[in-house]
């Protein structure tokens, strides 16, 4: 994949287009049909989201948007102009990986690694919306994001781990 700006057909005018991507404001001059995938990863040089399938079937292109899970190659940049967006690259604060990030490592819950940033992205969404207690509700909600390499139950492993180590430091601070 060429990490270079898609090419523009001549006389073809370009939109800007700004959002704040991981923290930092961004405007870009984008073809109207820029993916929001094509933009992150050829404008922008952020290889993080991966481009699988291409057609919002394996889940490898997941970001956060406006704290929302999407697939990055069926959105249109253009779509999200004003939008809070959160990559792979930006999960981390100030030098300390996101708690699913550590999960991850200590539970092993990757093998060749190509869909972990997608896998990370949507366990970080759906631990924010708050609907996924159980391994089966995460399996559920983990369901869009495909891993070939089948390292399910340690994905599953370590998402429930961050989620019951919240629900634990909320008892904790109510008490």
């Amino acid at each position: 994949m060429s990490s270079s700006p898609t090419p523009q057909p001549a006389g073809m005018d370009t939109i800007p287009v700004s959002f704040t991507l991981n923290g930092a404001a961004t405007t870009l001059d984008l073809a109207p049909w820029t993916t929001l995938l094509d933009a992150l990863r050829n404008h922008l040089g952020l290889t993080g989201t991966k481009k699988g399938c291409d057609h919002g079937q394996c889940g490898a292109c997941t970001v956060l948007v406006d704290g929302q899970r999407i697939n990055a190659c069926l959105t249109l940049a253009v779509m999200k102009d004003g939008a809070d967006i959160r990559t792979v690259e930006g999960l981390a604060e100030q030098g300390h990986l996101h708690p699913v990030q550590d999960a991850f490592i200590e539970y092993d819950a990757f093998q060749c690694g190509y869909c972990t940033p997608g896998q990370i992205c949507s366990a970080v969404g759906l631990i924010a919306e708050g609907h996924a207690h159980t391994a089966d509700e995460i399996r559920e909600a983990m369901s869009g994001n495909i891993c070939r390499c089948g390292a399910y139950t340690n994905i599953v492993d370590a998402v429930k781990h961050v989620i019951d180590a919240r629900g634990a430091q909320s008892l904790e601070a109510a008490e």
